[in-house]
């Protein structure tokens, strides 16, 4: 495994590679940039092949915080840690106060929160051995409502561009994904008459959605080729791929999932086609920005109207991917790279 060509692939200022075999802890913390503030990302739980397969991912997790961030206009830099083992394992105190332990001797460049494989009670074990952790019960807590909250304002802005009305009424929206987030975003798609199809693998959880929203089930091998005006990914991530994109047959792509692109040519590949991409990590912004604002003391309220300004946020991007012929996600790293480097001028990396 070629370790610093992967690093220097992205611009990594840092990785850490944790290891406390009491408990059976290995981990992962990936440091992006920190030209902006303190880097920022949730902590992944997750069952990896292979431990490469696991750098790999931090790695685009992290540069995707970096982005995330600096679109939004938030002082932070990008960071995102995995713990690589058995989400499912009970036996979980000692893994996360282990994990605590790591960040804390980062003394403040990382700050973790939950995310896949995680909850607010893994961020309590956490927090018993570092302050470096948001996410925690009576505070911001579960991230997903503004995250779903923020995704939807995205998709509205996708329906304004691509349609010429932001109205999701009578549109068809196909939710891969029916975790929090998946939840959450369906219950505001059915309140303003979209018509959903969802899909997970869990078939309690979609059909929790069914029962609730009136959404069509269908198998998770499915969901690409059914017909909708919208796909939205709301699980794992590069579901668009070259196996996908020819099954597609919705006019827009605009969903929670984080690195919905296996490559950056399946972005050019949708803007060849015609399909409207909105940006992962613009539309599913409200993750960090319910973060951002648990670090500095915001009300829930001005977490959610944050997340509204997501609307505005692609509007200008999609605008901009339109005047100069470029590709949306294109578009979008042309938006974060010039903040970082405007920042990059007037302050010092964070220490």
């Amino acid at each position: 495994m070629e370790i610093f060509k992967h690093l220097a692939e992205h611009g990594h200022e840092q990785v850490v590679f944790c290891h406390e075999p009491s408990c059976g802890y290995r981990g992962i913390i990936a440091i992006h940039d920190t030209t902006l503030g303190p880097s920022l990302g949730g902590t992944r739980f997750w069952n990896y092949a292979s431990d490469e397969e696991a750098l790999i991912d931090v790695l685009r997790l992290s540069r995707g915080m970096t982005y995330k961030a600096a679109v939004a206009g938030l002082n932070l830099g990008g960071g995102k840690a995995v713990i690589i083992g058995d989400p499912r394992t009970a036996r979980r105190e000692m893994i996360f106060r282990a994990h605590g332990r790591f960040i804390e001797s980062l003394s403040g460049r990382y700050i973790t929160a939950e995310d896949v494989g995680t909850s607010v009670g893994d961020m309590e074990y956490v927090s018993m051995e570092t302050s470096w952790v948001s996410g925690l019960p009576g505070k911001s807590g579960d991230p997903s409502p503004v995250t779903a909250y923020g995704t939807y304002q995205g998709i509205k802005a996708a329906a304004l561009e691509k349609y010429g009305s932001e109205s999701l009424a009578g549109r068809t929206v196909a939710v891969q994904g029916a975790g929090h987030v998946g939840y959450y975003l369906c219950a505001h798609l059915a309140a303003e008459g979209a018509r959903l199809i969802v899909t997970d693998i869990d078939e309690e959880r979609s059909g929790r959605i069914a029962r609730e929203f009136g959404a069509e089930v269908v198998q998770p091998e499915a969901i690409y080729s059914v017909e909708s005006d919208i796909y939205a990914p709301c699980a794992l991530g590069a579901t668009i791929n070259d196996e996908t994109i020819p099954q597609l047959k919705a006019d827009i792509v605009a969903g929670a999932a984080n690195n919905q692109l296996e490559d950056d040519r399946h972005g050019d590949e949708l803007h060849r086609r015609g399909i409207l991409y909105a940006p992962d990590y613009v539309i599913n912004a409200g993750g960090v920005i319910n973060v951002y604002g648990e670090v500095k003391g915001w009300l829930p309220e001005q977490s959610m109207r944050k997340a509204e300004e997501i609307f505005g946020t692609l509007a200008r991007l999609f605008e901009l991917a339109r005047e100069e012929h470029l590709p949306t996600y294109r578009a979008a790293d042309r938006v974060a790279e010039e903040r970082i480097e405007a920042v990059r001028k007037v302050q010092r990396t964070w220490i």
